[in-house]
């Protein structure tokens, strides 16, 4: 990674992130001199860290896309999901009990990272309620999201975990569920191979549960789908 200049670009989009979102103005006027900031262009393959190692800094990918990986107790790689910019990523470990990162971060694409060393971090959020606040938020919704993510893992079949995506991803409301992996990048969120998802999907549709076109999917049969979760 090269480290470069923090231009009025990057700036704006680090005040897209949730954390520094709608601040008031002489906040975010400081927020920069208060921070101890570096930026890197990221390139494509690169590791911006791995799993186990000590979060000392706040991370936020201002531009690209990562891909995060852990592995489990057995020694398997699982896909987690997909980062995409701007987007402050590993925020409630850097304050953790242990301060370990339980995930290994790695750039599928070109990109931009910024970082703010932990010190510097903890200064602001004791100073600053309305970003205290934001960043108890983003933890509270950070464990939801792990919540969810083990319910799919949980699972034994390859059915089941594809239904439990279906319905976590599901519009409110709807029976309309709008796939925003393609199969071979759900096939991974799920843990499963590409060629059993492929053929569950089709015997779902066969059996009437779903259809299915392009990356939209429709639940047909609602209450024979929630039978198997």
């Amino acid at each position: 990674m090269k480290k470069i200049a923090l231009t009025d670009e990057y700036k704006e989009q680090l005040f897209r992130i949730p954390l520094f979102r709608d601040l008031p103005l002489n906040i975010k006027h400081s927020l920069l001199d208060r921070l101890d900031l570096s930026v890197y262009e990221v390139n494509k393959k690169d590791i911006i860290v791995t799993q186990g190692t000590l979060c000392k800094k706040l991370y936020v990918l201002l531009e690209g896309k990562l891909r995060v990986d852990i592995i489990d107790g057995l020694g398997n790689e699982v896909m987690i999901e997909y980062i995409v910019a701007a987007r402050a990523f590993a925020t409630p470990h850097l304050f953790s009990s242990d301060g370990t990162l339980p995930a290994t971060f790695t750039a599928i694409e070109d990109g931009i990272l910024l970082t703010a060393s932990k010190e510097s971090m903890f200064k602001l959020i004791s100073e600053e309620p309305k970003i205290l606040h934001n960043f108890l938020c983003i933890t509270g919704n950070c464990n939801v999201c792990t919540v969810t993510r083990l319910k799919t893992l949980s699972r034994k079949t390859v059915r089941e975990r594809f239904v439990v995506y279906l319905l976590e991803h599901r519009k409110k409301n709807t029976t309309t569920v709008n796939i925003i992996h393609n199969q071979a990048t759900l096939a991974e969120y799920l843990n499963v191979t590409r060629p059993a998802l492929s053929k569950e999907i089709n015997k779902m549709i066969k059996e009437g549960i779903i259809e299915m076109e392009g990356k939209t999917v429709r639940i047909l049969d609602e209450a024979l789908l929630e039978k198997y979760v």
